[in-house]
């Protein structure tokens, strides 16, 4: 039983045409703006032309002003500072932010990454000994460090100063740091908590770099906070959509030798510009890979590589690294999917534990994702401890109404540990806690059969034939699009499908429709292998398997503009299909 997917359309009221013109934009995307949720004339302006001056003053951050004095103390005195990170995308970018800010001042400083597989999440007391034992002083977390209360209790029996910057949910019991910098304390008083780890050490460095008459430059860091805020898949909005827009404008213009080199070995360098869904899906998972199948060490060493021969040679291997990772996740994929359909699970629970057997421990997380976009349920995928085979490591992903730290939080009596956020986790559990973990979750949910459906929402109801250039280019003001942030959607319906037409190998294809006034009018769809199989099942189709008569279609798809060779022209990408029904 695959998800169920139901078509809304946005019914928000409003003064579209006055709104439109008040702030100098079509009505079209006055309405997407409503629909967005922005209801006041500071909201709709702050979105449109927010800039990096609108983003709050750093200092209202809960532990950030005291973590400045202790390390302008550090500095002076020039004690060894370290950096203990986490092995993802923005454990890395946050550390090479807060390793360049330092040194930028003249700091004595070194990093540590916990190696996924012997370490698992976060800094441990391995690292804090390892640490001790070379002269360090003082620990400076980045991306974790808020649930690793027994590694930053071992520093300061030790004698270590130690300063916790994160952005993961608060658990039951802060760490016993010097100082905690994380916007989820109830006494913070930053008024938007939902950034990443890249972002709460960019203020950080900004902050101390002002406070000892260094300034950073206005673009300094942002690529590396863009990518972070990306593939941590915070939402795009308020300011985290004004850094990573600022961040994707300086991302090809970065001084940065390995970022560079990564961006020329995908040919996202050749294109000219940069999306968030290259962030996504093509820059962050190569760094990733690092962390998943080799050491993220492997990744800095990208990003701190000043030669470029020798940079291009690693972007190389990492990008290899990534293509061998994506063929290991499409059997673990597959594997779930078996077994859940096999063990009629998804009629059976709301929420889906599943262990994949020879699944790389790494890789759950990926796999998860994969199965909670199948069946638009919560899910977490275990594999087994490479460590110790009494364990099972998991990666939990979750569906917006459901809170997975919570839910995690209610039945840790099951795991040995936890950490993330409410739409992702990780947790370790000991494998005989498997099925009483699932019982416990499926029998505390409170999740209803509408919240267990997939909403695609159309923005506005428009023809395809409606589409122009200005328009297209007005809908580029809304970028960059990600989680909370999505492409506008419109809709057609009724529109009778006459030709379609396969380009390249096959990755994309071009629809031609004629709408209801006798139109021909065209849009292009990516990857269109279900597409086919779906019009083969709804066509009049002979026994030849040849199709005689194409059905008529009702479209959900979004607008972008095709830049080629200087020329530009609206386009139409198909994002939704279904069969028109009589």
């Amino acid at each position: 039983m695959r998800k169920t997917v139901e078509w809304r359309v946005h019914m928000k009221k409003a003064d579209f045409s006055g709104l439109g013109q008040r702030l100098g934009i079509s009505p079209v995307m006055a309405r997407v703006l409503v629909n967005r949720g922005f209801a006041t004339a500071e909201e709709q302006e702050y979105y449109l032309y927010g800039t990096l001056d609108s983003i709050p003053d750093s200092k209202l951050m809960l532990g950030m002003e005291p973590a400045v004095r202790i390390l302008q103390e550090k500095l002076k005195e020039k004690r060894h500072i370290r950096i203990m990170s986490d092995y993802d995308v923005d454990g890395v970018t946050s550390a090479y932010i807060l390793y360049k800010g330092l040194l930028r001042l003249d700091g004595e400083v070194s990093i540590d990454i916990p190696d996924r597989i012997r370490d698992g999440y976060g800094m441990n007391v391995r690292m804090v000994d390892l640490a001790h034992e070379e002269g360090v002083d003082t620990i400076v977390t980045s991306d974790n460090g808020i649930a690793c209360n027994e590694a930053v209790d071992r520093a300061k029996e030790l004698g270590m100063t130690v300063i916790v910057t994160d952005h993961h949910q608060v658990q039951d019991k802060l760490p016993a740091a010097d100082v905690v910098i994380d916007p989820w304390q109830e006494a913070c008083q930053y008024p938007f908590n939902n950034i990443c780890g890249a972002e709460v050490v960019y203020k950080l460095i900004r902050e101390l770099s002002l406070a000892e008459g260094k300034p950073l430059g206005s673009t300094d860091f942002l690529e590396f906070v863009a990518l972070g805020t990306v593939c941590d898949i915070m939402p795009l909005i308020q300011e985290n959509r004004i850094l990573v827009r600022e961040g994707l404008r300086v991302m090809l213009q970065t001084e940065n030798v390995g970022l560079r080199a990564l961006l020329e070995v995908t040919g996202i360098m050749a294109k000219g510009v940069v999306t968030a869904g290259n962030l996504g899906y093509v820059i962050g998972p190569c760094i990733n890979a690092e962390g998943r199948l080799s050491s993220a060490k492997e990744a800095m060493k990208l990003l701190l590589c000043t030669d470029p021969e020798e940079a291009k040679r690693m972007a190389e291997e990492v990008k290899e690294l990534n293509e061998s990772r994506k063929q290991s996740t499409q059997d673990g994929a597959d594997r779930a999917l078996e077994i859940i359909e096999d063990q009629g699970m998804a009629e059976r629970d709301h929420i889906l534990l599943v262990e994949v057997p020879e699944l790389h421990e790494s890789l759950a997380g990926i796999v998860a994702s994969r199965i909670k976009e199948a069946y638009y349920r919560p899910t977490i995928v275990f594999a087994k401890s490479s460590e110790d085979e009494t364990l099972l490591k998991g990666s939990a992903r979750s569906i917006e109404p459901y809170n997975m730290f919570k839910a995690l939080q209610s039945a840790e009596q099951h795991i040995v540990h936890f950490g993330g956020h409410p739409m992702a986790a990780g947790l370790t559990i000991r494998r005989e806690e498997l099925e009483p973990l699932r019982s416990r979750m499926n029998e505390q949910e409170t999740l209803t059969e509408d919240e267990l459906v997939e909403k695609v929402y159309i923005d506005v109801p428009m023809p395809l034939s409606y589409v122009t250039l200005e328009l297209a280019k007005q809908l580029e003001q809304l970028e960059p699009f990600g989680n909370k942030n999505p492409k506008p959607h419109f809709g057609e319906s009724g529109l009778q499908l006459e030709e379609i037409k396969t380009l390249g190998d096959g990755a994309l294809a071009v629809l031609s429709f004629r709408d209801k006034r006798g139109q021909l009018v065209k849009a292009k769809l990516f990857r269109p292998e279900s597409f086919m199989e779906s019009i083969k099942m709804w066509s009049d189709v002979n026994n030849c398997v040849k199709i005689n008569k194409y059905p008529k279609l009702d479209i959900i798809y979004s607008v972008g503009v095709n830049r080629f060779r200087g020329e530009e022209s609206a386009e139409c990408i198909v994002e939704d299909f279904r069969k028109t029904e009589a």
